[in-house]
């Protein structure tokens, strides 16, 4: 009905806004009425429940979301890869009135140099820990996604120093969050010429 609405409307005006936004909307009651969510996320904690189920908390654009995964410590289940830490996929999740479950899951990225190494599953465990803290449901966490998504990538993919690719990821998360520092002048002088070092405490 929302969809005959919408193009009865784009004949007689011509305004493909309108269309755009009445598809929109008749596909979110579709969803919300099947109950299903399909998004892009990451694995950023899990616990076992059960004997065989896990409970994990997905980061995706919209925020975080908690939700089980039935039969994800059986050894020959398909969501076994899906479910672990720092995997980022695609997953279709389903409401059952409760809470969310997994229903599937297509793998993007499992970040496997960081699994085999100590130092860099520190360093990734570290900045996991720190979106954790600052994020929550229901959020746009679009931009955080990606600066999670990338920094890892660095850990990953190259041998550049740690340290900095920390505090790069901490700056940066600091100015999305709304806290941008500044570092082209002095914060208590105004001065702007032989600027020789920058304290987070001014």
């Amino acid at each position: 009905m929302l969809r005959q609405m919408a193009w009865n409307t784009f004949k007689h005006t011509g305004n493909v806004n309108t269309f755009i936004e009445l598809i929109e909307i008749e596909n979110t009651w579709k969803v919300i009425n099947m109950g299903i969510l399909k998004t892009k996320g990451i694995i950023i904690a899990e616990s076992n429940m059960n004997d065989f189920d896990k409970m994990l908390t997905i980061l995706t654009p919209n925020g975080k979301i908690g939700c089980a995964a039935k039969g994800a410590r059986r050894p020959k289940s398909v969501l076994m890869a899906a479910t672990q830490f720092l995997c980022f996929g695609e997953y279709m999740l389903y409401n059952n009135s409760q809470n969310y479950n997994i229903n599937s899951c297509d793998i993007i990225e499992i970040f496997y140099n960081i699994r085999t190494d100590f130092e860099k599953l520190k360093y990734a465990a570290l900045i996991t820990k720190i979106i954790n803290d600052v994020t929550d449901e229901n959020q746009n966490t679009y931009k955080i996604l990606q600066l999670f998504l990338n920094t890892l990538y660095m850990i990953s993919e190259t041998d550049k120093n740690l340290d900095l690719i920390l505090s790069i990821f901490e700056i940066k998360l600091l100015c999305l969050l709304g806290f941008m520092p500044v570092i082209d002048k002095c914060v208590n002088c105004g001065e702007k010429e032989e600027l020789k070092y920058f304290s987070l405490k001014d």
